[in-house]
């Protein structure tokens, strides 16, 4: 029986739901991974800067706030059979989006660091970028909601 190919990817916000993640997997070890094949997590691997490959599905935790973080993003999604927004800021954009919500004076404040790290205006949620197919909210994610949808695509294969 051919692996499930997965993905975690993480982008812009607290990684609190890579850490939920790290410890289910200390629960789950050995029935995930005799199922799974983690092809990009870099949570998992000292290197994971190859080229993004095909995923049966690609989690994706964190708001977009760059022009380079929407690239891979896009990348990922042409990669993804499945993509599972996870948490809060992948999600509905909170609370990494918070400044998108500045007084003009705020925003003047803060301009030369969005400038220096080449940062979008606004913080986008996933789905401003890319169709999701699946979402898992919370801050961090509702781990039953993410272990009901791991047991099903479990079951499925």
């Amino acid at each position: 029986m051919p692996k499930i190919r997965i993905g975690w990817f993480t982008f812009t916000c607290c990684e609190d739901s890579t850490i939920i993640f790290t410890e289910l997997l200390n629960k789950h070890y050995k029935e995930w991974f005799e199922r799974l094949e983690f092809v990009h997590a870099r949570v998992l691997r000292k290197d994971d800067t190859k080229e993004i490959q095909h995923m049966d599905i690609a989690f994706v935790e964190g708001a977009i706030s760059s022009d380079t973080q929407e690239k891979k993003l896009k990348k990922i999604r042409q990669q993804a059979t499945t993509l599972v927004a996870i948490g809060s800021c992948a999600v509905t954009g909170a609370p990494s989006n918070q400044r998108n919500f500045f007084k003009e004076n705020q925003t003047v404040e803060i301009k030369e660091i969005l400038a220096k790290f080449k940062y979008k205006e606004k913080v986008l949620k996933l789905s401003d970028v890319v169709k999701v197919d699946v979402v898992i909210p919370g801050c961090p994610m509702n781990e039953q909601i993410f272990l009901d949808l791991m047991n099903k695509v479990l079951k499925q294969q």
